[in-house]
């Protein structure tokens, strides 16, 4: 029976350097190169969606890797080194930096999270074979994704920082360089990689495998896509949104705190409703709440930072269900079609791993593109671009968290 709690912790802290690699690659890292690189809103947009959509298609050969011919965790080590080279070099860009050196390095970085992430996706579905440990091990997961969340969103304050993109992204390297190192090693020490049977068959094999669950399983693959793009396209935005429509800036961080903590104090609320009504209704009815609340976004302007608080508060409750129990009904998945055609779990996480990548790439290259096209400027932004930010950030999300829930209606859960 699982029940340790030495395990879900050791399993879930690793989460931490990986959420907190997430906010300076999809928050302050395209407003730092838009703005204080100089490259400009629609030439960062073009390059970020071009090495997002590039970097995604190795994600499910990483898996396969993972699951043919390396351990998990050795993966994870050699993905943990990549990253901390390559962000490093993100981080201090060179004074004649242009737009190849933010594609070869954004490149490396991103293949680089994915050697340490998929992985590790994976080593959830090792260690656990029940319906309901799958939602305790991705909960705890996500937990870890959280505080590192609120971690990446904290430092920039405690420095001082947090005005300053570049500063800020110089200060989460720092916090990386910590966390990163320590957590792995928490994870290895304490954590035993179960012994599992490596795939003899060859790629071709795994891959019309892997093509066959997806065409069972079609209906989460594209609810997926449309929630992290739905979701993707406000965290892009945040800092233009809340610094140049509701004009609080200096409030930006702590919106964020209380965003992800209004997910954490909420996340055993759904996980107690994924056993009662199923992970797929719970996942539906988040979904609904955050579209209900958000969707008020659009009616604000300047000064309405009490109001836009609390319809933070309230979408915030639902983001524990919103990341935790897709991921859960993942691990499902992946347990369902390795019964059925072997060690195929890493090959299924690195195609999960492409759809939020892909879903990334279209926030950043739709928003910052539409934006760019109307003559948007965050340094004198004209009425007519502020409206298309406000569309952008409040409607479409909207629009495609609706789509999700239409598609994901008719998915039977095994």
């Amino acid at each position: 029976m699982f029940n340790s709690k030495v395990k879900l912790a050791s399993y879930g802290v690793p989460a931490v350097a990986i959420s907190l690699l997430g906010l300076p690659l999809y928050v302050y890292l395209p407003t730092y190169y838009a703005q204080n690189v100089g490259l400009g809103v629609f030439s960062v947009g073009v390059v970020l969606f071009f090495a997002r959509v590039f970097d995604m298609f190795i994600d499910p050969l990483i898996g396969y890797i993972s699951d043919s011919y390396m351990s998990r965790k050795v993966m994870m080590l050699l993905g943990a080194i990549l990253l901390y080279i390559t962000f490093y070099a993100l981080t201090h860009p060179a004074e004649e930096s242009g737009v190849l050196y933010l594609l070869f390095l954004s490149l490396g970085v991103y293949s680089a999270w994915s050697l340490l992430s998929i992985p590790y996706f994976a080593l959830g579905s090792d260690i656990s074979n029940s319906y309901h440990e799958n939602t305790l091990l991705s909960s705890s997961r996500e937990i870890f994704n959280i505080f590192g969340v609120l971690l990446a969103l904290s430092m920039p304050y405690v420095y001082d920082v947090a005005e300053d993109a570049g500063a800020s992204l110089l200060v989460l390297f720092d916090t990386l360089s910590i966390i990163l190192p320590i957590s792995l090693l928490l994870c290895f020490v304490f954590l035993k990689e179960e012994k599992r049977i490596k795939n003899s068959i060859g790629f071709k094999k795994v891959y019309n495998s892997f093509i066959i669950e997806i065409l069972d399983s079609k209906r989460v693959f594209i609810a997926f896509f449309l929630n992290n793009f739905a979701n993707a396209i406000p965290a892009t935005l945040f800092l233009f949104y809340v610094s140049l429509v509701i004009k609080s800036e200096e409030l930006s961080g702590l919106l964020l705190l209380v965003y992800f903590g209004s997910g954490i104090v909420t996340l055993p609320l759904w996980i107690y409703l994924s056993k009662k009504i199923s992970k797929k209704t719970a996942w539906m009815l988040s979904m609904s709440s955050a579209s209900l609340f958000f969707f008020f976004v659009i009616f604000l302007g300047e000064g309405d930072i009490v109001y836009f608080t609390i319809i933070t508060v309230f979408s915030g409750m639902s983001l524990g269900a919103d990341i935790a129990l897709p991921a859960s009904i993942q691990a499902d998945i992946a347990q369902r079609s390795t019964k059925k055609y072997g060690q195929v779990s890493g090959t299924l996480f690195g195609f999960f791993a492409m759809l939020t990548k892909l879903s990334l790439a279209f926030a950043v290259g739709v928003s910052f593109s539409l934006l760019g096209l109307f003559d948007f400027s965050a340094d004198a932004p004209n009425a007519r671009s502020l409206f298309v930010l406000s569309l952008l950030y409040g409607v479409l999300p909207v629009i495609l968290k609706i789509s999700a829930i239409l598609v994901l209606k008719k998915y039977q859960e095994n």
